[in-house]
């Protein structure tokens, strides 16, 4: 998914996912992709391992998804990426809390000394650096074997293996390493389990919904409002009746239009609309402008793109209540896109969690 970042504020663009070959989402193809080990954008400058820890459990975060997302128009931003990390650990996912969440901005000129001035060729490249050797091929940083994040602790046996700390070093010496070790057989490859299914987001933007369409959408709504109170007031007393009524409130409103919105595309896994609105899922933890911070530069953060519940299904994670989880995660980057030469800039994330009575509906 490339995504021309010099869009209407109102136009939105809508990532699905999509089967693709390994080589196709790797760093040189400039990819959109969820899950499998990050392709690194800029090769120098990287986030630290502390800046890829959770802020709870102090683990390390796991590869979530990237998006390249180029501003026309602006050299120092021809190439640019943002990359999204979370924790896997359940127990830091707290109610409308984003503690256990990332995000990094990486952009490059065209002219730059890692990828070359030209458009990637269509065809497989011969050989695969990366994934071979856990090594950036030009900056020659090397990656955790089990994260692909920056990783310069080596396996004290061969010396051959690196890991970004003693937590995925365990991890890969129970689950592989144990009979790999001072042996060709060791891998760096996607398959890990502790990493995300990869697959390609590739997108097209949504289509507005024409007037009568809407008319029939709210018209359906109605009905159905009217056929569930009926049967409600059937199955309950009076008294349950009175506290449902009391949650016919703004946040129900909010989720309905969130349902509403989303339904000719259920599939959809990323919203990008930079300068634009996100869709949220409830009324209840809707920032403030107050509670963006501002870029680093100084510049104010504008909404760029947001995560959708959807992509859940397709993460491999455990049951609701037993896992992460999250209603939608909104990311806001600098309005200017600052420059920070070839190292790595932390953006600002915000997750909402549907209310209690909404999160089955959209499952």
């Amino acid at each position: 998914m490339s995504v021309d970042s010099e869009l209407a504020a109102a136009e939105v663009v809508l990532g699905f996912l999509e089967e693709a070959e390994p080589w196709r989402l790797q760093s040189p193809q400039f990819p959109s992709k969820v899950g499998g080990k990050p392709a690194w954008l800029s090769q120098g400058g990287l986030p630290s391992t502390a800046a890829l820890q959770c802020d709870l459990c102090r683990l390390p975060l796991a590869f979530l998804l990237q998006v390249y997302a180029p501003i026309c128009g602006q050299d120092r931003s021809f190439h640019r990426t943002l990359f999204l990390f979370c924790c896997k650990n359940p127990e830091c996912y707290k109610h409308n809390d984003s503690q256990c969440m990332k995000v990094f901005r990486s952009q490059l000129p065209r002219q730059n000394e890692f990828y070359p001035y030209d458009p990637p060729s269509e065809d497989e490249p011969p050989v695969n650096m990366e994934l071979d050797q856990g090594v950036l091929p030009i900056s020659g940083v090397k990656l955790c074997w089990v994260c692909g994040c920056p990783g310069n602790k080596a396996c004290s046996r061969c010396h051959a293996v690196t890991y970004c700390g003693k937590h995925h070093q365990t991890l890969h010496w129970k689950h592989a390493h144990k009979k790999e070790c001072c042996s060709k057989e060791a891998s760096f490859n996607n398959l890990f389990p502790f990493l995300f299914p990869e697959t390609e987001l590739v997108t097209e933007p949504e289509e507005e919904q024409t007037d009568k369409k809407k008319c029939e959408q709210e018209d359906d709504s109605s009905v159905q409002r009217s056929l569930d109170c009926t049967a409600l007031a059937d199955a309950l007393s009076e008294t349950e009746l009175e506290e449902m009524a009391t949650h016919e409130t703004e946040d129900n409103e909010i989720f309905q239009q969130f349902k509403k919105r989303i339904d000719p595309e259920p599939h959809q896994v990323v919203r990008y609309s930079r300068g634009g609105t996100p869709l949220w899922v409830s009324s209840q933890h809707i920032p403030s402008h107050q509670d963006i911070p501002p870029c680093t530069c100084g510049a104010k953060r504008t909404f760029e793109f947001q995560v959708m519940p959807q992509l859940l299904n397709s993460l491999c994670v455990d049951s609701t209540g037993a896992s992460i989880d999250w209603g939608t995660l909104a990311v806001y980057t600098c309005a200017v896109s600052c420059n920070h030469e070839y190292h790595y800039c932390q953006e600002f994330i915000w997750k909402q969690d549907f209310g209690s009575d909404h999160h089955i509906q959209i499952k």
